[in-house]
């Protein structure tokens, strides 16, 4: 018996001697967020060359100094060739890198419309290797127009452009097929202009509304990839596609002899026996969008017109409800035949997340006013859908009001209605638009409704959350809170709005106030890159002001949307309307930096890098002696926009100040473009640049510069901020100029922000990176007007477009001043990007001086992981805890004195130390001192 165990732990021995990962543990690196494009498995991708992403999971607290020295990322065609570890389609092998993000896919040549399955495995700095992470997948759309093969059908009903309301009812299409088989992969390829939902055998397929993205359609369609293999049976099939007239109408997409004012839609289907089909197999059956499409109205229908302040609603006519219309069951045989238009549009796949209903929201009160109407309080202003159910008479219409203000039954004209049905009891939901506001006033209902009748969602982008805040002071938290609130109301449809009830317009100049907050608080890659396109297809367009419906105006007069010079932008993108002045085309270059820095992505530089040459050529065509001189149309050189009592001084002016801060920006444009070129290899064009922002600077100083108070023009905030963050104060006045621009916030002002979008979102851009975060939460802190504490003293649930309370015509939710929401994570928390991507980063927590706050604890979902900051102060002792993802470095910097306190924790990572500060170098781990 002795000599049988001792024979076989010898060989058991043996065994783990020949196999190494048997003898050893794994790796305690886990993969997880594992992404393609910046996006969780999306469908329908149209990129050749997909880029792959993951971070780790925290490890134990006691494990501290793992890295990443090795990847392998295995690609196939099925999951079953995956789990056997064979990557039929890309074998990376054991590749030795730290890189975890910007890998770009190079295995065998991907076919459209297909699925693929990957998953990695590491190698830790120890030299263990990680479980294999779990399979993920990603599918492919079309990688070049020939591949697209529906065509683009419609009804023959156009919106006539003298109606107040919508004329053209919301369309339903349907098609019946005969299939033979069981299908193992079918996957709908639908784009629309116009909102869409799709239907197989009656059931809607997807959680996504509103889709798709919001587009340039006067370039350019995206579709939605739709799996409706599990719908589908042997025999008869009806598939049906409803459209929302909605984006269909919007004039800025209108051409002289162009596409027609009606919801269209073109989709493709190939259906195969096999889920997972080879590179060689046809399909056994095609379905493409043609004339053979049945259509009929729907019930539904816009109301408004899809114009500024003319939003609207919908109206639903539940008497001529038809449950069936999209089931196989139901005789189409009294529907027309579609109507086909042959249209020259880009069709691209959508690329990021769709729309989702966030954050059920119940009434607080819900208040009779006498014959049928009821004022119902949903306690927070928001955009997005409501569901209300109403009892009447059958044929009775009950109309739906929503307002901003208390004292106003209905605010930007938004209204919906609803047609009782045959029972007597209907509900109002929405389905091609959304409202905006607190208030609903319900009209023409024979019973008052009670909470449970009623229920709003926020509607937004579906992309993930990536912070936390949390601190001593109540108002920083209402204020962290509501810039969020208002983001995530502002960010429906792959772009950031100004307003969702007034104008619904990708303002560039707004955007200053909301990207760098956005990507501190959100995982926004696949969002901005999106964003970023729209621009793209915008460029060579000036900026519409006036009435686009008006045909002796729409492209014949300034700022009616001519094509004028390759580089010129409008102020807003995809959406083309709206005024604005050099901020807000100079988006183009501020963003993708900001995106470069944020996720170390190069390619959102390379494939924006024409756009910003073009952009900055259109400049300099409106150049003389260094300076940039007003150009266009009476909106088209604005500077600062709504500062405090800007409405009664006038923001839209030809002042002194308004050149200053115009040519200060251009000046921030060139040194940004002067990074990214050098970023690409682009030494000359750096070089000029280089050139032509000191010839600027010394030309700005001349002109606007006043050595008594050493100001620029008028010594706002705003010229004062962006002369120094564009850095054209000589070296010798720097610490004048800013002086002066404190004194004017702490003196002047008595500590209240005097800023408006642009300017005070400059303004904390420099005073953030200074590390000034004793001016900002001087100005953060204050309770009266102008401040955010004024606005939550006047109760208010979200961030107002004006300082002023309650001006007439001017939205209660907008983008205006949501900059502090990036300070209190790059601030309050002190997390901070060292290098792009934060694969190294900094937590430089606030000097005890610099505020009032007792603690601070804040996390950062960053590129590389998940970085945790808190620090409290007790009896003049500060104590941290600090969360370094594996693969990362954390610089940890500690204002002097405080850090004498914890030298006999942190000694032996200190690694420089000055005047200021006590710099430590934090591997991964978690820190508690």
């Amino acid at each position: 018996m002795k000599r049988f165990i001792s024979s076989t732990l010898f060989m058991f021995v043996c065994l783990l001697a020949s196999y190494p990962m048997l003898a050893t543990a794994n790796s305690p690196l886990k993969v997880i967020n594992m992404q393609v494009e910046y996006v969780t498995e999306p469908k329908g991708l149209d990129i050749e060359r997909p880029r792959f992403s993951w971070v780790y999971a925290l490890p134990n607290e006691d494990i501290r100094g793992l890295s990443q020295g090795a990847y392998r990322i295995l690609v196939a065609d099925s999951p079953e060739k995956l789990q056997a570890g064979v990557g039929n389609m890309w074998d990376t092998k054991w590749v030795e890198s730290s890189a975890m993000n910007q890998i770009f896919y190079q295995g065998r040549t991907l076919i459209a419309d297909r699925t693929y399955y990957w998953k990695v495995m590491v190698r830790d700095n120890n030299g263990k290797e990680s479980l294999w992470s779990p399979v993920k997948e990603w599918s492919t759309g079309f990688f070049s127009d020939q591949q697209w093969k529906g065509q683009w059908i419609g009804t023959p009903h156009f919106f006539d452009k003298r109606s107040a309301d919508c004329n053209v009812f919301d369309p339903w299409f349907r098609k019946t097929i005969v299939l033979n088989k069981k299908v193992g992969r079918a996957v709908f390829f639908l784009a629309s202009i116009g909102y869409h939902e799709l239907y197989v055998n009656g059931q809607r397929v997807g959680e996504e509304v509103l889709a798709p993205a919001v587009t340039d359609h006067t370039k350019r369609a995206r579709y939605v990839a739709y799996d409706i293999a599990p719908l589908l049976r042997k025999g008869e099939n009806v598939i049906a596609v409803w459209l929302g007239t909605s984006w269909s109408i919007f004039p800025g997409y209108d051409l002289p002899n162009g596409r027609p004012s009606t919801p269209l839609f073109s989709g493709q289907v190939d259906f195969f026996e096999q889920e997972n089909p080879t590179d060689q197999e046809k399909p056994m059956f095609s379905l493409r969008s043609d004339k053979s499409w049945r259509w009929k109205n729907s019930p539904n229908r816009l109301l408004g017109n899809w114009n500024f302040g003319h939003m609207g609603g919908e109206i639903w006519d539940d008497s001529k409800a038809e449950e069936n219309w999209n089931k196989i069951s139901y005789d189409d045989s009294q529907w027309s035949n579609a109507i086909v238009y042959p249209l020259k549009l880009k069709i691209s796949a959508q690329n990021i997340d769709g729309n989702i209903l966030v954050d059920e929201i119940k009434p607080v009160s819900i208040t009779e006013y006498g014959q049928g109407d009821y004022r119902v309080d949903m306690g927070v202003n928001f955009a997005g859908w409501t569901a209300i159910n109403v009892f009447g008479n059958p044929g009775d219409t009950v109309r739906f009001f929503f307002s901003e203000r208390e004292q106003d039954r209905m605010t930007f004209n938004l209204h919906s209605a609803l047609v009782i049905g045959r029972s007597g009891m209907s509900t109002f939901k929405n389905r091609f638009n959304y409202s905006s506001g607190r208030w609903i006033t319900i009209q023409g209902a024979k019973r008052k409704p009670v909470q449970e009748d009623i229920t709003g969602w926020l509607v937004r982008t579906g992309y993930h959350t990536a912070a936390t805040f949390e601190s001593s002071d109540s108002l920083q938290n209402w204020i962290f809170n509501t810039t969020r609130w208002n983001f995530e109301n502002l960010s429906l449809g792959g772009f950031v709005v100004d307003c969702p009830q007034r104008e619904r317009m990708g303002y560039g100049g707004d955007a200053h106030a909301t990207t760098e907050m956005g990507m501190l608080n959100y995982d926004l890659a696949a969002f901005y890159s999106k964003w970023m396109g729209d621009w793209r297809d915008v460029q060579g367009t000036e900026a519409m002001v006036g009435n686009m419906r008006d045909t002796s105006y729409a492209r014949k007069a300034v700022t009616s949307g001519r094509f004028l010079h390759p580089g010129i932008l409008p102020h807003t993108a995809p959406t083309y309307w709206g005024g604005g002045g050099p901020s807000w085309g100079g988006i183009v270059v501020s963003l993708p930096w900001f995106m470069y820095q944020q996720y170390g992505d190069v390619k959102v530089l390379q494939e924006n890098f024409t756009l910003i040459k073009n952009w900055l050529n259109f400049l300099d065509t409106h150049v003389q002696d260094g300076l940039l001189q007003r150009f266009g149309g009476q909106w088209d050189f604005l500077g600062d926009w709504l500062w405090p009592n800007a409405t009664a001084e006038g923001m839209n002016n030809d002042k002194e100040e308004t050149l200053s801060l115009n040519n200060s920006y251009r000046v921030f444009n060139l040194r940004t473009a002067v990074k990214i070129a050098r970023v690409l290899g682009e030494s000359a064009l750096a070089d000029a640049w280089e050139h032509q922002a000191q010839v600027a600077s010394k030309a700005i100083h001349t002109r606007f510069f006043k050595q008594e108070g050493h100001v620029y023009a008028d010594g706002s905030m705003a010229n004062m901020a962006t002369a120094l963050l564009a850095d054209i104060v000589p070296s010798e006045e720097k610490a004048n100029v800013e002086a002066a621009l404190e004194k004017e916030i702490l003196t002047h002002r008595q500590g209240h922000i005097h800023a408006g979008i642009t300017g005070g979102a400059l303004l904390f851009k420099w005073l953030r990176e200074s590390g000034r975060n004793d001016l900002i939460y001087t100005m953060t802190s204050k309770v009266t007007y102008p401040s955010w504490g004024y606005m939550k003293a006047n109760q208010a649930t979200s961030l107002w477009e004006m300082w002023e309370k309650d001006l007439p015509g001017h939205s209660l939710l907008h983008s205006s001043y949501l900059y502090p929401g990036a300070w209190m994570i790059d601030g309050l928390a002190g997390i901070k990007k060292s290098k792009p991507g934060y694969a190294t980063f900094i937590i430089q927590p606030p000097k005890a001086q610099e505020t009032n706050l007792s603690w601070v604890k804040a996390s950062y979902d960053s590129p590389s992981g998940t970085i945790y900051s808190a620090w409290n102060r007790e009896e003049d002792q500060l104590r941290m805890q600090v969360t370094v993802p594996p693969n990362t470095t954390c610089l940890l910097k500690i204002a002097k004195g405080e850090s004498a306190l914890l030298e006999h924790v942190l000694a032996t990572y200190r690694i420089h130390s000055d005047d200021i500060n006590d710099t430590y170098r934090l591997p991964s781990g978690t820190y508690i001192f």
